[in-house]
Order: structure tokens, then sequence, then C-alpha cells
């Protein structure tokens, strides 16, 4: 039996999710995110459906933009509770099949399997989804980086036998990259169509004569390092080879920090006002990281003015803390470092945390 990685990732989730209790919604531009009132300033889309992402509408995007690309649009609040529930629903249903289960968000995972038809098994699973009302895609490849590749070859194109060298078995909502297809499907294509290149290195990557990923295969590895350092320099010409991890971890990921941030309805001017929105959101994030048993190390605040100019600032803390007093006046410290002369649009408080 060969071992395959399938990535599983859940069509327009939190949509697809109303859709189960709204069923008269499917077909039409639905758009969630805040309150679902597009009038609400400052609150933006978390999931759009297709047909809304047909007028331009992205996660992200400003409520009120949205609702200016596409004025015939549903509008609908974010229900949190709802999707985990679905999730969770998911998440149990994968478990079901051989293998290992490595979940990655609400809406994605990836299953580590023992078979001779990767094909077959990521079609019963999406049979098994689509009996919970849900709908997905799956990427099959040798390593997390083609399978996470060809999730999103399954989700654009439909079909997967529409690329070529798909694999046997090839069918809608399913895509198949590995080695033995990797050079035919990804080589022609720019370098930011690898999962973990940004534009900001592939523009860096152009500046070198590396415009597709063809170019970072036949590139020279020791010039990517000194170019990007001894790390990062041989990482992207492992990357433009299709390799990748292929561990599978049924061990929840510990995070390593955590934060709590606010986009303000109407910008702060006021110094007094600042200091104590960012003494609320230390305090929340210390409280919850304390009753977690999780021991803060540093903590950092994050100021965004009206012009959309975005600063951080750090201080670690002299040792190891649960304190929410002294991690909210470590935060007032840091805040007391910057030089507030725009009002202010958004603020951040962010711990890290002892590793578990």
């Amino acid at each position: 039996m060969s071992r395959w990685l399938l990535h599983v990732d859940l069509d327009q989730f939190q949509a697809a999710v109303e859709f189960r209790r709204h069923p008269e919604l499917r077909g039409l531009p639905v758009i969630v995110g805040g309150n679902g009132d597009p009038a609400e300033p400052r609150k933006v889309v978390t999931c759009a459906s297709y047909p809304a992402r047909a007028f331009g509408v992205r996660a992200g995007m400003a409520l009120r933009s949205a609702q200016r690309k596409c004025p015939e649009a549903v509008f609908l609040p974010l229900d949190m509770a709802a999707y985990e529930k679905a999730s969770d629903e998911v998440m149990s249903l994968l478990r079901s099949f051989p293998g290992r289960v490595e979940v990655w968000g609400w809406d994605e995972a990836f299953l580590a399997a023992d078979t001779e038809d990767p094909e077959g098994l990521a079609q019963e699973i999406r049979a098994a989804i689509d009996r919970l009302d849900l709908t997905c895609s799956v990427g099959i490849g040798d390593n997390k980086l083609t399978a996470k590749l060809a999730t999103g070859f399954a989700k654009s194109t439909g079909k997967s036998s529409g690329e070529p060298g798909a694999g046997p078995g090839a069918a809608a909502g399913v895509f198949r990259l590995t080695a033995a297809n990797w050079t035919a499907v990804m080589a022609h294509r720019p370098t930011n169509a690898l999962w973990g290149i940004g534009s900001r290195i592939a523009a860096r990557m152009a500046e070198l004569g590396i415009v597709t990923v063809g170019d970072l295969m036949a590139s020279d590895r020791q010039r990517l390092a000194a170019e990007f350092g001894p790390k990062t320099g041989p990482y992207l010409w492992v990357l433009g080879r299709g390799k990748g991890d292929t561990d599978v971890t049924t061990v929840p990921r510990t995070p390593v920090g955590r934060s709590r941030s606010e986009t303000f309805p109407t910008d702060l001017t006021d110094p007094s006002e600042i200091r104590a929105q960012v003494a609320r959101l230390a305090t929340e994030v210390a409280e919850e990281m304390a009753a977690a048993g999780r021991v803060a190390t540093r903590v950092s605040v994050t100021v965004r003015t009206n012009t959309f100019y975005t600063r951080s600032k750090q201080e670690k803390l002299p040792e190891p803390s649960i304190d929410v007093a002294r991690i909210a006046g470590t935060a007032l410290h840091i805040i007391d470092r910057f030089e507030l002369e725009r009002p202010v649009r958004l603020l951040g408080v962010r711990l890290e945390l002892v590793p578990e």
C-alpha cells in the first residue's frame, strides 16, 4: 500500500453552514461578516459565497465595499458557535476513515492514508461530507505542499481532468499532484503559486531572473542561500521541486502566542482613552491565558492609525508570568513609547507564551 496525503478543504464554509439552515439562499450571493449589517462601520467580510465572489467580493473586504460591488447580496451575521459545531462534525467524520487526521482550522485538514486508490478515498470523503449537507474539495499529494496545492486546482478548475497529468480516476473536486506530474502542472506557473511564497519574496526572486516555478527548479541553491539567507534560500529551492513535510500529527497544535485586537467604530484621539483600551485588551487576553494555564514571556502592542500606518512594539517580561496586572502594566508602558500623532483606528495586544 502507498502512503498518500489528502488535503480536505470545505467549500465556502461559513456560507455553506448558513445554507444548511437557510436552503432558500442557495445559489444567491451571500456575504457573512460582522453583525450582518453592511452599513456597520469597519466590519469586514469573513466569507462570501461563490456567486458573491463572481462580483469581486473577497474575505477581508469592508462590508460597505462588498455592498457596493454586489448590491443584491444577502448579508448575514457571524455565528461562531454554528461554524465550530459544523467543523467538529466534519473532523469527527474524517477521523472515521482509516488514517491520521491533522486539523488545520475550521474548514481544512490533512489525512494521511495507506491506499492504492487515493482518488476513490477522496470521493468517499466528498460523498460523506455531502451527506452532512456540505461540500469539499480534496487534494492528493505525496506531501503536504503538493496536497495543499492540489486542492487549489480542484477548487479553481472544478474538474481535475482539466489539468495535465492529474492522475488516474480524476474527477470533479479532486486533483492529484505529485513528483510524477509536478513539472507538467507547476513549471510554467509564477513562483507565488507555491504555498509559502508571497508577492514580496516572488518580486525579489524575479530580480534574480527567477519568475516561474521552472526557473526556481533550475536555480542555484547556493545563490538562493546568499540572497535569502542560509535557511530561507534552501527552503525556497526545496519548494520549487515540490518537496514538503509528510508528517501528520493528531495532537492539536499548541499556540505559541495569543492576541486580542479591535478596530474601533470611530478613531481614538484621546490618549487616556487609548491607554484604557490597551489596558482592557491586555487584561482580556491575559485573563484568558491565565485561565488556560499558559504563561506569558513577552508583550507586544500594535497600533494602526487612520492612515493605515501600522507599527508594533514589544517588551520582554522580567520573568515569565501569569500576573494579569503585570501584563496589563507592561502593555501600558509599551503604548507610552508610541508617538501618537494621528487618530488611532486599531489597537492590538499580543502575548508570547511559554511552549507547553
